[in-house]
């Protein structure tokens, strides 16, 4: 009687536990369901930002006495257009759990971090992140892009090497 009633009682425990197990997949599916949707948007993402800021870099060199077609007016409506795009689509993937990291001066962590080159700089700490070539992507806490980035490698050691 005794084993019976434990055997009913683990077998309870057992049928809770794939219920949870279940309850969990289930939530992590629909919760990550958007992965790669959102990795496919990302160099679209990339690429408002570049244009914004190529436009702007080339918006302010040019004089206005020097506009003799009209084109400052348009180019600037142009810009506000790519702008509000980015900071729209930025809104979007905030909205279904896409976030945008920007590791700059962080340590290297090669689980958030795609290493691309390394650069000899003395006033920060060997494996600083150095510079970013492309922010990384988080979905919910999980990585769907690490960010490419430059990293300091060690002054003294690279100079040993050398010599």
């Amino acid at each position: 009687m005794v084993v019976m009633k434990d055997k009913a009682m683990m077998t309870f425990a057992e049928n809770d536990n794939v219920i949870e197990r279940t309850k969990r997949e289930a939530e992590n599916a629909k919760k990550f369901a958007i992965q790669s949707f959102a990795k496919s948007l990302l160099d679209v993402a990339d690429n408002l930002g570049r244009a914004s800021l190529a436009v702007k870099d080339r918006f302010k060199k040019i004089e206005t006495a020097e506009d003799h077609t009209g084109a400052l007016p348009l180019l600037k409506t142009l810009l506000e257009g790519v702008e509000m795009t980015e900071k729209q689509l930025v809104e979007v993937f905030k909205k279904f759990g896409v976030e945008r990291y920007d590791p700059m001066n962080e340590q290297f962590d090669p689980n958030r971090h795609n290493a691309v080159f390394q650069v000899p700089d003395q006033s920060k700490p060997p494996n600083t992140v150095a510079a970013v070539m492309k922010p990384g992507y988080m979905l919910h806490e999980r990585i769907i892009r690490p960010a490419e980035v430059g990293v300091v490698s060690n002054v003294a050691a690279d100079n040993n090497q050398t010599h």
